[in-house]
């Protein structure tokens, strides 16, 4: 992986956390965040599609490295509103 694939797989990760931030209303950060969420959105995404058994819908090869797009978004959104759920549990 050269550095230039690195450079657009933390581009391609920015934007699917912050796609799946504004998914799940909330919002965590700035672009180092987005970044973080959206590399934990494509394992938890990635994980849950092969637990499921589900095919990968949208897969950008960056250099050697797949990154699944639609995954990464859905477990990110995943990811952010299960840690707004902890951070400000609703009262009832």
């Amino acid at each position: 992986m050269t550095i230039l694939d690195f450079g657009l797989l933390l581009v391609v990760a920015a934007i699917t956390g912050a796609l799946g931030q504004g998914l799940a209303g909330y919002s965590m950060g700035g672009c180092l965040t987005s970044m973080l969420i959206g590399f934990i959105g494509a394992w938890i995404g990635g994980w849950l599609s092969g637990l499921l058994r589900l095919p990968e819908l949208l897969t950008v090869q960056v250099g050697p490295t797949p990154f699944p797009i639609v995954w990464s978004i859905l477990g990110a959104a995943l990811f952010v509103a299960g840690l707004a759920l902890l951070r400000h549990p609703r009262r009832i």
